[in-house]
This record gives C-alpha cells, sequence and structure tokens, in this order.
C-alpha cells in the first residue's frame, strides 16, 4: 500500500504556488495546478465534489463554481485574507456544504498519530522550532516560502 502523504498535498490534485511544483511532483501527484490559473477554465465548472482551501482571499469564490451538486467545502484557514465573495446561488442551488474546521474531536488526535506512527501518513515537515522561537516561526510561515509543515517542539524535546 502506498503511504498517503498528509500535509500540504491531496490525494487527487493540489493547486500550489510556482516555487513549490517541483517538490510536489516528487510526491506522485495525481494533477498539479499552478495557482493563479483559472480553475473554472481547467477543470469545468461543477467537476469537484470536494475542496479543502486554506487560502482564501480572492480565489474563494471560482472554488464554489467548481463544486458539483452536494459539494462540500472545507477551511481551517484564510491566509490569503479572510474576507471572501459569495454568490448565494452557488450555495443553495447546488446545495453545498461549507464546513469550518479549527477544532478535533479528542480520538482523532491520538488516531492521527497512530496512522504516523505506522507509517501509513508521511506527515511533510518543512522545519522544527523549539516552542521558545514560535515567532521566528511565524515569520517563517510568512514568507510562504516552505513546503510541508512547521513543528513546534515543547521545552525538553
Amino acid at each position: 500500500m502506498k503511504p498517503t502523504i498528509f500535509g500540504d498535498v491531496t490525494q487527487d490534485m493540489k493547486v500550489v504556488g510556482a516555487s513549490k511544483i517541483a517538490a510536489l511532483a516528487q510526491l506522485e501527484i495525481e494533477r498539479i495546478i499552478e495557482r493563479g490559473t483559472d480553475l473554472i477554465g481547467k477543470l469545468g465548472e461543477s467537476s469537484v465534489d470536494v475542496v479543502v482551501d486554506n487560502v482564501a482571499g480572492p480565489g474563494f469564490e471560482p472554488l464554489l463554481k467548481l463544486l458539483r451538486r452536494g459539494g462540500r467545502y472545507a477551511s481551517s484557514g484564510a491566509i490569503a485574507g479572510p474576507m471572501v465573495s459569495l454568490d448565494m446561488r452557488d450555495f443553495y442551488l447546488k446545495d453545498l456544504r461549507l464546513l469550518g474546521c479549527t477544532a478535533w474531536d479528542e480520538p482523532v488526535f491520538p488516531n492521527l498519530v497512530g496512522y504516523i506512527e505506522r507509517g501509513e501518513i508521511i506527515p511533510l515537515v518543512a522545519g522544527t522550532f523549539a516552542l521558545e522561537d514560535i515567532a521566528v516561526a511565524q515569520r517563517e510561515f510568512l514568507e510562504k516560502q516552505h513546503f510541508g509543515n512547521f513543528v513546534l517542539l515543547p521545552p525538553g524535546q
């Protein structure tokens, strides 16, 4: 069984900035599209079942047009900006579900760690920082040059 990659990628398609395309291509992603591409022109309206978007900002509105009837949009972030434009017709005429994801139920994290320990999920780690260096990690995150996730290590690790 091929391990699932967890972090900056999805199983089927990834929209990514030009600077990350080469790194992502090494992960055997089925389809990589450069951020800024006309997604509706490339994929077609109502062509996607699920969108997981942590970017938001001006790219939000076309994502709802990509979703099929009954599609789902999930987000746990808004790094391109928290204010978005929403055409309510896309939302209610397609019976879409919009999901905000900020907290996990108690058993989710131990279950996730189990997948990692068994090698079923391989986290993409861009870097590790001591907890007291959280401001440094935040500055590096805002530079948007990393590939993967940052890990904060508690004291004594």
